[in-house]
C-alpha cells in the first residue's frame, strides 16, 4: 500500500512552512499514541511536500509507525532521505530503524544496521535483542544479551517474555532468577506469569501468582484469561473476585472469557454489571458482548449493543465491525448485516467468513456462493471456515457441481481438508443421492471417519431407502468396532432405514441390541449435518 492510498485525517492541521517543528512532533505523535499510523505517515509526507525537513525532529516516530503497519518500502524510503540528511547515525535515529527493520522482519537488514551504528546505548541493544526474539531467533538474542555490558528492566523482559512466547518457559524462569533484585519489580513477575499463562501452564502460574509480592491489573488479567483459555471459568471467576480493585481490563478479560466459553447469558450478565460500577466499554467490551449475542441470537440485544456504540462514540475498529456482521448474520438480519459489511473498506478474512456463513446458514445458499465468489477475487485468501461455510451452503442448496469444484481449490490455498471439510462433501453427495460416490471419497478419506460422516452417509441412505448401501455400511461397522461411540444415533438410523423398507425384523433387532448395550438416545442431540 502506498501513502497516496490513505485517508485523509479526521482533523488534519494546516500545514505552515514556519511552524515549530515540536509542534509536527507533537501531531504525528498524537496519531500514533491514538492507534492511527496511517495518518501520521500522511501527515510526515505532506510536511514533506511543504519542504520542510523534520527528520531529526520527527524520524523516530515515522519508523515506529511504519513498523507498526510493516511499511517496510516507506520505511526504506525515510530511512534513505535520513542517510541524505545526515541523521541515520543519531542514535534514536539509528535505533528505531534497527527497530523497524526486526519488526518487519527483516532482521538481518536489522542487524546490519545495529553494527554500522557509530554509538549505541542499551535501548538500541534492547531493540536488536527483541527483532531476535520476535523473530524466534532465541540463539542469537542470547549470545548478544550475553555480551551487554549494561542491562536494564526492559532487558530481562525483553529476554523472559521472547523464550515464554517461544514455548520455552524452563529458559524464562532461569532469566527471571537471574534478574538483578532492583531490576525485578512487578513488570517483571508479570511477564513471567503471562509466559505461563500464554503457554497453558496454569499450575505453574498459579504458584507463581501467588508468590508475587505485588500485583498489578495485567497480572490479575492474566490469570482470568489463561483459566479461560483452558476452559476452566468457575477458577477465573474466583480470580476475578479477588482484585482488590478492578479496571476495564479485568472486566473485559472476564467476559471475552465467558464469551469464548459458551457462558453468553453470563457474558451479559457481567457487562451490565460492569456498566453498574461505572465503567465505559470500549472496543474489546464491544465484540464480546457482540459475540454473546449472536450466540444467543438475541437480535435486539446486538441492537441496543449498536445503538451504544454509537451513543458513546466507541471507535468503530475492524474487530467492532466483524462483530456487528457476526451478530447480525447469525440472528438472522441479513440486510443490516450485507449493509455493515458493504461499509467495511478493508474487509478481513473473518468478515468475509462471518457474511458468508450468515447467508448459509439462514438458507440463501446462492448468495453465499456469491460471496464466495466475491472474497476470491478480493486480496483476501479464503480460510478452513471459508470453506466449511461454502460446503455447507452447497450441501444446503444442492449445488454439487460446485460443491466439488470448491472443495477441490482448498489444495490450491494451501489448506488441507480436515474431516469436516470431508463430512460436508459427504452430506452434499448423499443428498442428490450419489451414495456410491459419497462412499467412495469415505473409503479415500486420508482420516479415520467419525460419527457425523457415517450419520450424514446413513441420513442419505434413509431418505433415498437404499438397502444394498446400508448393508454395505453395516459391514463396515462390523469390520471396524471403532465406527460408533457410546451415542446411539448410527442405531436409530439403522432402525429407522430397515422400518422404511418393512425390514421390521431387523429393526427391533437393532432396538433390542441398544437396550442390551444401555445405549440410550439422548433428547435434542443431533448432527449438524442433520436435514
Amino acid at each position: 500500500m502506498t501513502i497516496t492510498s490513505f485517508q485523509n485525517p479526521q482533523s488534519k492541521p494546516q500545514i505552515n512552512k514556519h511552524q515549530n517543528l515540536s509542534n509536527w512532533y507533537y501531531f504525528i505523535r498524537n496519531h500514533i499514541s491514538q492507534g492511527s499510523p496511517k495518518e501520521a505517515l500522511l501527515l510526515y509526507t505532506q510536511v514533506r511536500r511543504k519542504g520542510l525537513y523534520c527528520l531529526a525532529v520527527v524520524g523516530p516516530l515515522v519508523f515506529k509507525a511504519c513498523a507498526s503497519l510493516s511499511f517496510v518500502n516507506f520505511g526504506e524510503a525515510v530511512h534513505a532521505e535520513s542517510i541524505k540528511g545526515g541523521v541515520d547515525c543519531e542514535v534514536m535515529v539509528g535505533t528505531s530503524l534497527v527497530d523497524m527493520y526486526a519488526k518487519c522482519g527483516y532482521v538481518v537488514d536489522s542487524r546490519k544496521l545495529f553494527d554500522y551504528m557509530p554509538e549505541r546505548n542499551v535501548v538500541t541493544w534492547n531493540a536488536m535483542i527483541g527483532g531476535y526474539l520476535r523473530n524466534k531467533d532465541t540463539r542469537s538474542a542470547s549470545i548478544l544479551f550475553e555480551k551487554m555490558s549494561v542491562r536494564n528492566g526492559v532487558t530481562w523482559i525483553e529476554m523472559i517474555g521472547g523464550f515464554a512466547k517461544d514455548g520455552d518457559t524452563i529458559t524464562a524462569r532461569q532469566l527471571f532468577n537471574r534478574v538483578p533484585p532492583e531490576l525485578r519489580n512487578v513488570v517483571t513477575w508479570t511477564v513471567m506469569v503471562d509466559g505461563y499463562t500464554g503457554n497453558g501452564e496454569m499450575e505453574a502460574a498459579r504458584e507463581f501468582f501467588e508468590e508475587m509480592p505485588q500485583r498489578n491489573f495485567f497480572a490479575w488479567s492474566s490469570m482470568i484469561s489463561g483459566y479461560c483459555k483452558k476452559g476452566d471459568v468457575k477458577e477465573a471467576k474466583a480470580i476475578f473476585d479477588r482484585i482488590p480493585v478492578r479496571n476495564l481490563v479485568n472486566w473485559n478479560s472476564l467476559i471475552s472469557g465467558y464469551a469464548q466459553n459458551g457462558f453468553c447469558e453470563e457474558a451479559l450478565e457481567a457487562f451490565h454489571e460492569m456498566l453498574a460500577e461505572g465503567f465505559e466499554p470500549d472496543e474489546v467490551s464491544t465484540v464480546s458482548v457482540l459475540s454473546a449475542c449472536s450466540q444467543l441470537g438475541l437480535l435486539v440485544a446486538g441492537k441496543e449493543i449498536h445503538c451504544m456504540i454509537h451513543r458513546k462514540g466507541i471507535r468503530f475498529n475492524v474487530f467492532v465491525l466483524n462483530g456487528l456482521v457476526d451478530m447480525y448474520a447469525k440472528c438472522g438480519d441479513l440486510a443490516v448485516a450485507r449493509l455493515v459489511f458493504e461499509r467495511i473498506a478493508d474487509k478481513s478474512t473473518t468478515c468475509w467468513n462471518a457474511i458468508i456463513s450468515g447467508y448459509a446458514t439462514h438458507g440463501q445458499c446462492k448468495e453465499a456462493l456469491e460471496f464466495f465468489g466475491r472474497m476470491e477475487n478480493s486480496n483476501k485468501m479464503p480460510d478452513d471456515i471459508t470453506f466449511l461455510s461454502v460446503l455447507s451452503a452447497c450441501a444446503h442448496g444442492g449445488f454439487v457441481d460446485e460443491g466439488i469444484e470448491i472443495f477441490s481449490k482448498m489444495e490450491k490455498y494451501g489448506l488441507q481438508a480436515s474431516i469436516k471439510h470431508y463430512g460436508c462433501l459427504v452430506d452434499l453427495l448423499g443428498r442428490v443421492g450419489r451414495l456410491k460416490e459419497a462412499y467412495d471419497l469415505i473409503k479415500r478419506m486420508p482420516m479415520k471417519p467419525n460419527d457425523t460422516v457415517w450419520t450424514a452417509m446413513l441420513g442419505a441412505c434413509r431418505v433415498h431407502l437404499d438397502m444394498e448401501m446400508t448393508e454395505e455400511i453395516v459391514k463396515e461397522s462390523t469390520r471396524n468396532l471403532n465406527m460408533v461411540t457410546a451415542n446411539d444415533s448410527l442405531y436409530v438410523l439403522l432402525s429407522h432405514i430397515y422400518a422404511a423398507s418393512d425390514s421390521w425384523e431387523k429393526a427391533e433387532r437393532m432396538r433390542t441390541f441398544m437396550v442390551n448395550q444401555g445405549l440410550q438416545k439422548v433428547p435434542g442431540c443431533s448432527s449438524v449435518m442433520s436435514r
